[in-house]
């Protein structure tokens, strides 16, 4: 657990003996969670408990179109949808026990692209993006369902990207917190050239980290996928957690050597 000291003086008969009070740090870290298009927060509830279990507050959300508010969800916007985790972020940000310097986001396919760019909009040092989906910078404020009868979406997708090309990528670039980026092998909505487009853009990150999910599909539609994503999701998360409260991060620097070589998480039995 981590700790703050400070020094104080003793009086005894007169004099002052110097001492140092040593207390439990009042803070610990924040994680938000952000589901992907056509998901809600029920995706999360299961890992945000065990991502609390490591020490840390979570907080799970519906967008709006999703969910309760699925009714929405023909003229909601992306703008609309990065207010959302705007809001979210900042609710979590003001609870009184969240340390403001070590707030982590988790997101997948839509959800990992908004939370991308929000790490241009507010602090975070850790960034989990599962299957992170990119779409076009123009018609920004149109309705996001819209995009997606684009036809050239999907040749969009399977087009090398540089981070001056799209916002999401360009946040990427600017991020130096940690990453975490996870594809499914068998993925028919965000094709690898995407996920190499993430990682390439990823060049200041202070560490990169790279899955695959072994025969997964996008939405993770199989119990063994499902597992497999949580275990690499905690696990890694248990590094960054306890690897700052331990005031080792810079040993996180020498992960970019091996960063752009996957490692595949098969389905466990």
């Amino acid at each position: 657990m981590p700790t703050h000291e400070s020094k104080v003086e003793l009086a005894v008969d007169g004099e002052h003996i110097a001492a140092t009070l040593i207390a439990p740090a009042t803070t610990i870290p924040g994680v938000l969670c952000v589901h992907g298009w056509g998901g809600s927060q029920q995706q999360y509830l299961a890992r945000a408990r065990e991502i609390a279990a490591l020490g840390c507050i979570s907080l799970t959300f519906d967008l709006r179109g999703h969910a309760r508010n699925e009714p929405q969800q023909a003229c909601v916007s992306r703008e609309d949808n990065l207010r959302d985790v705007l809001a979210a972020y900042d609710e979590l940000q003001s609870h009184p026990s969240v340390d403001e310097a070590s707030i982590g986001v988790v997101g997948s396919s839509y959800g990992g692209y908004l939370a991308a760019i929000l790490t241009t909009l507010r602090p975070v040092r850790w960034l989990a993006l599962r299957v992170p989906a990119l779409y076009q910078d123009a018609d920004w404020d149109m309705p996001k369902k819209q995009l997606h009868k684009a036809a050239d979406l999907h040749a969009y997708r399977r087009r090398e990207l540089r981070p001056g090309d799209n916002r999401a990528l360009k946040a990427c670039a600017a991020f130096k917190g940690d990453v975490l980026i996870v594809e499914s092998e068998r993925d028919d909505i965000v094709p690898h050239r995407t996920i190499e487009n993430y990682l390439e853009a990823c060049t200041h990150a202070h560490s990169l980290t790279y899955r695959v999910i072994s025969e997964a599909d996008h939405g993770l539609s199989h119990a063994p996928a499902q597992r497999a994503y949580t275990g690499i999701l905690v696990n890694w998360l248990t590094e960054m957690v306890f690897g700052a409260r331990a005031g080792a991060s810079a040993a996180h620097g020498s992960a970019r050597a091996g960063a752009a070589t996957p490692t595949r998480a098969p389905h466990p039995g």
